[in-house]
């Protein structure tokens, strides 16, 4: 998919490189949308790939002295989600962040990729929006900020230039007398696109609304403000006539399309519904209403360690890396995903391919501490990483708990997704060892099982918590 690989470990190194491959390189972080995007053809004449994870402080969430808050271009969404600061300050992000794929996902999609995918379903572009927020691009020949309304063109397309890096989002962080909610319609719980997202922030004053903020997602071509919703909120009560009149107001500001997931009109119509029930949860005090108080994010610790690490380029350079316990080298399979790597080039055939897509969680493995899923990581991210995958959960002939319970409970079924699944919940206890129902579901829903035999693997985990 590419034809060379560089783990950068400074931004000018990558702004000079971008520099001198003139359109045919591209920054990688989590990758969740750009892997894909290279196996589809969507981003062409793409030869080098410049991986920026191991920049030291681009993973950073901060509140300024301006009260401004600052996301470094490596922060992801579960970052985003289980931030003190996020949940407070920010909370439409936070919600946003949250409703994105799955744990695995989360923990290496970013937002910034989220910014410069660009499409218009994309769920973290709507709160930003309504938050004001705003883009720092670097490049060799200049440093500019853009406000993300801004920011871009049309669909899936920005003002960025080959050359630019995105280093820094920042906005304003929410006053004491602001609130703020986002809702995401879907055709499933996870692990789906929108249909329709709102974010909507008041400014209030009692219960009297000073200013509003509404943003659509998913059926505009660019995500959009709902202006004439804004403007006839501004100064009035939040009362029922003026919620449902407001909501009336915002599908003005929708265009959407016809689709294989959902008409234009049903389109319509949801962004009604949701902007009436965000504005109304708003005004009840429960805007956070299904938020968990602290997610699940399948992360026990984060072992990578890069610092002191020099710059690595392939193939130019083998992969080395620590798969269970062992060393690894690879001279090897540098331009397929860690999935691939570890199953052509490690013979580690534990990982299983379903999808491709990141949408199944058959390939669930660990990667520095946290669960991802390893179709949409590329290989050279191993390099001076530590992964596990199923075959290293037991200690020997001792199976590790999850494996045991899944044995017991018959959740094994006709056995394909069960290496995803028992890598869920392994590091679920990990995270958790005593997780509730809900906090199971939580953490597979990232997996998916084609036999529908959720129960007994529900019922594994649960026991296997007990031990």
């Amino acid at each position: 998919m590419w034809h060379e690989y560089i783990n950068a470990t400074s931004i000018d190194e990558v702004v000079n490189i971008l520099a001198e491959k003139k359109g045919r390189a591209r920054v990688v972080a989590g990758g969740t949308d750009l892997i894909l995007e290279l196996e589809r053809g969507v981003r062409k004449n793409i030869e080098t790939l410049i991986d920026v994870t191991r920049i030291p402080q681009l993973n950073q969430i901060v509140l300024d002295e301006d009260d401004i808050i600052h996301l470094g271009a490596l922060v992801t969404h579960n970052d985003c989600a289980a931030s003190k600061l996020i949940r407070k300050r920010a909370f439409p992000l936070a919600r946003a962040a949250w409703d994105v794929g799955a744990p695995q996902i989360r923990n290496r999609g970013t937002i910034a990729g989220n910014l410069i995918t660009g499409s218009p379903a994309n769920d973290t572009i709507t709160p930003l929006m309504a938050l004001g927020a705003k883009v720092t691009l670097v490049s060799a020949r200049k440093t500019r900020t853009i406000p993300l309304k801004k920011f871009y063109t049309g669909v899936r397309k920005t003002v960025m230039e080959p050359d630019e890096m995105l280093v820094d989002i920042s906005f304003p962080a929410l006053t004491k007398t602001q609130r703020g909610m986002f809702i995401k319609l879907a055709l499933r719980r996870a692990q789906a696109i929108s249909l329709v997202n709102t974010a909507v922030i008041l400014d209030l004053k009692g219960d009297t609304v000073k200013s509003a903020s509404i943003t659509l997602g998913a059926v505009t071509p660019i995500i959009t403000h709902a202006t004439k919703a804004e403007k006839f909120l501004a100064g009035k009560k939040l009362k029922d006539k003026n919620i449902a009149e407001a909501a009336e107001l915002a599908v003005k500001s929708a265009t959407p399309i016809d689709d294989v997931r959902g008409s234009a009109s049903y389109r319509r119509e949801m962004v009604r519904v949701i902007t009436q029930r965000a504005l109304t949860a708003i005004r009840d005090g429960k805007e956070q209403a299904g938020m968990p108080k602290k997610p699940i994010l399948l992360v026990s610790s984060n072992e990578a360690d890069f610092s002191g690490q020099a710059a690595s380029e392939f193939p130019a350079s083998p992969i080395q890396t620590t798969i269970n316990g062992k060393p690894y080298t690879f001279t090897n399979g540098y331009n397929k995903t860690l999935l691939r790597l570890l199953r052509e080039e490690g013979m580690l055939t534990g990982t299983k391919e379903g999808c491709a897509e990141g949408e199944c969680g058959a390939c669930t493995v660990f990667l520095d501490g946290q669960a991802v899923m390893s179709c949409l990581v590329p290989a050279p991210r191993a390099h001076g990483a530590h992964i596990t995958t199923v075959e290293g959960l037991a200690k020997g002939d001792e199976l590790h708990p999850v494996q045991e319970k899944f044995i017991e409970h018959n959740a094994v079924q006709c056995g394909y997704c069960i290496p995803g699944f028992i890598m869920s919940g392994a590091k679920l206890l990990e995270e958790k060892p005593d997780p509730t129902r809900n906090e199971i579901e939580q953490a597979i829903t990232g997996n998916l099982c084609r036999c529908t035999g959720y129960y007994k693997i529900v019922k594994a985990i649960e026991d296997a918590s007990k031990n």
